[in-house]
C-alpha cells in the first residue's frame, strides 16, 4: 500500500503565498517522479508542476515564474511554493507520485487539498 499525506492549502488573497506539501510512504522501491495537478470547477485536470528523481522539473504555462516545486528525497516528500497566487489559480490541488515497486511501474493519487485566492 502506498500512502500520500498533503498539506498546506487554505485560502489566500491574491498577491499571497502558500507552500504546499506531499509526503510519500509505503510500499516503494524508488520514486520516478512526483508532482502537482489541479482542477478548477468545470474544468479538466492540469499539470501545475513535475520533478523527475533526477531532479528535471516541468512546469505549466500558467505558473511559470510564480510557483516553484523540490524535493526532498530523503523524505520522500515534494513541496509546490506558490506564489503571486491569482483567483484562478484557486483549484483542488492533488499530488501525483510516479513510482517503482518491484518490475513494476505505478501511479498514485493523493486525495487533493483546496486553494482559494480570494480577497
Amino acid at each position: 500500500q502506498v500512502q500520500l499525506v498533503e498539506s498546506g492549502g487554505g485560502l489566500v488573497q491574491p498577491g499571497g503565498s502558500l507552500r504546499l506539501s506531499c509526503a510519500a510512504s509505503g510500499s516503494i522501491f524508488s520514486i520516478n517522479a512526483m508532482g502537482w495537478y489541479r482542477q478548477a470547477p468545470g474544468k479538466q485536470r492540469e499539470l501545475v508542476a513535475i520533478i523527475t528523481s533526477g531532479g528535471r522539473t516541468n512546469y505549466g504555462d500558467s505558473v511559470k515564474g510564480r510557483f516553484t516545486i523540490s524535493r526532498d528525497n530523503a523524505k520522500n516528500t515534494v513541496y509546490l511554493q506558490m506564489n503571486s497566487l491569482k483567483p484562478e489559480d484557486t483549484a483542488v490541488y492533488y499530488c501525483n507520485l510516479d513510482y517503482t515497486y518491484y518490475s513494476g511501474e505505478y501511479d498514485y493519487w493523493g486525495q487533493g487539498t483546496q486553494v482559494t485566492v480570494s480577497s
